[in-house]
C-alpha cells in the first residue's frame, strides 16, 4: 500500500493503508493524504480512499497536557448530533489505539463548502456579509437548542456553575505553563471571580471554539454546512460559546483577525448588538449577554495563545504561524480588561 504525501505526515502512511484496507474495503492501490495547513492543535488531513473522502483528525505528537487534545471527545459530539438538525460532517470510525499513528485519531466524511478566515468577510460582496454573519449566528443557536440527554449525551460535561469550574480550570492550565508570567493574564482571572454571574441553571452543548474560521459554508449560499473543531466541547453555558463568538467586536485585525477599527456600515458588516439580536430571535430563552461573558472569552484564549507559544517553543505546534501567535496571549488579556473597565468596544 502506497501513500501520495503532500506535506508532513509524522506518522507510516502503509500502516495506515492496511488499516483502511481491513476497516473500509479492498486495497485501493494509492490513496492520497494532504496536511491541512491551519488550526492550532490536532493535526488534520484530506484522505482520499478510493471513492472515499474523508478527514483525519489525530493528537499531535509528543507530550501533551491531561485531558487536551480529546479526539475521543470530538468523534463522540459528532456521533451524537449527526442525526439532528445541527450542521456536522458524518463520522467514519474512531481507533483508540496509539500504535497504528503514534496517537489516537479519526475520521469523517468530507464536506465541501467555503472557509472564511477574515472576519470582515471583504472576499465577499458587500450584500453577503451580514446574511453570513446572521448564519452563524443562527447555527449557534441551533446547537444551544439541543438537549444533551436527547442525544445521550447527558454526561459529556459537569452541570451547573460552569463559569467557576472553567475559570479554575483555565486557571490551572496558565499555571502550569512553563511560560513567564503575564500580568494581565493574572488581572483578568482575579477579575472574573470577582465578577461571577450567580449560576442560572442554564445547560447546553457548548461547542467551545465557536467561531468564524470553524464554520464551512455552503458553496453558494448563507448557511453553513458544516461545524468544526470539536475539541474543546463540553455541556456548559450558552453564553460562553456566544461571549467567544462576539471576540471579533473587541478584537483588532491584527489580534487573530478581529474587527475593531474597521466602520462596520462601510463594510456593510453587522454590529456585535444585531448578532446576538439574531441568536437571541432563535433562542430567546437564554439570559442576557453581560460584559463577564466576552471577557471569560478573552481570558480563555488568552490561556489558549499561552498553551501555543508553549507547543511551539517544544515543536509540537500544528499550524506553522504558532510562534508568532504567543504575543497574543497578552493582548487579548488586556482586551478582557478593558471591557471589564467598560472601555467602549466597537458594537
Amino acid at each position: 500500500m502506497k501513500a501520495e504525501v503532500n506535506g508532513e505526515a509524522n506518522f507510516n502512511e502503509e500502516s495506515l493503508g492496511r488499516f483502511l484496507t481491513a476497516r473500509l474495503g479492498a486495497d485501493c492501490g494509492t490513496y492520497q493524504l494532504s496536511r491541512i495547513s491551519g488550526g492550532q492543535s490536532n493535526p488534520t488531513y484530506f484522505l482520499n480512499w478510493g471513492e472515499h473522502h474523508l478527514v483525519l483528525r489525530k493528537q499531535p505528537n509528543g507530550p501533551i497536557l491531561k485531558g487536551a487534545h480529546a479526539v475521543d471527545r470530538e468523534y463522540r459530539v459528532l456521533e451524537a448530533l449527526h442525526p439532528t438538525s445541527v450542521p456536522v460532517p458524518d463520522p467514519v470510525l474512531y481507533c483508540a489505539e496509539p500504535e497504528l499513528l503514534g496517537t489516537p485519531f479519526y475520521l469523517m466524511q468530507r464536506v465541501e463548502g467555503r472557509v472564511f478566515t477574515e472576519t470582515s468577510l471583504v472576499e465577499l460582496p458587500a450584500e453577503e456579509r451580514t446574511p453570513i454573519w446572521m448564519a452563524v449566528a443562527k447555527t449557534l443557536a441551533s446547537l444551544h437548542s439541543i438537549r444533551p440527554e436527547e442525544v445521550g449525551l447527558a454526561d459529556y460535561g459537569k452541570p451547573g456553575n460552569y463559569f467557576e469550574r472553567q475559570i479554575s480550570r483555565w486557571g490551572r492550565q496558565y499555571q502550569n505553563s512553563p511560560s513567564r508570567p503575564i500580568q494581565p493574564i493574572e488581572d483578568l482571572y482575579d477579575w472574573l471571580l470577582e465578577n461571577l454571574p450567580a449560576d442560572d441553571g442554564a445547560v447546553s452543548i457548548c461547542h467551545g471554539d465557536f467561531r468564524l474560521g470553524n464554520l464551512l459554508f455552503h458553496p453558494t449560499e448563507a448557511k453553513v454546512s458544516a461545524i468544526l473543531d470539536w475539541e474543546l466541547s463540553t455541556l456548559g453555558h450558552p453564553l460562553a460559546d456566544l461571549g467567544f463568538c462576539c471576540m471579533p467586536w473587541h478584537t483588532s485585525p491584527d489580534e487573530y483577525g478581529g474587527l475593531l477599527g474597521f466602520d462596520l456600515n462601510e463594510l456593510a458588516l453587522p454590529t456585535e448588538d444585531k448578532f446576538v439580536g439574531r441568536y437571541m430571535a432563535f433562542l430567546n430563552q437564554v439570559s442576557t449577554l453581560q460584559p463577564f461573558h466576552k471577557a471569560f472569552a478573552l481570558y480563555r484564549f488568552a490561556v489558549i495563545f499561552v498553551g501555543i507559544a508553549d507547543r511551539a517553543r517544544e515543536g509540537n505546534a500544528a499550524d506553522p504561524r504558532a510562534k508568532t501567535l504567543g504575543p497574543l496571549a497578552e493582548r487579548f488579556a488586556v482586551r478582557g480588561m478593558e471591557i471589564s473597565k467598560g472601555i467602549p468596544h466597537a458594537l
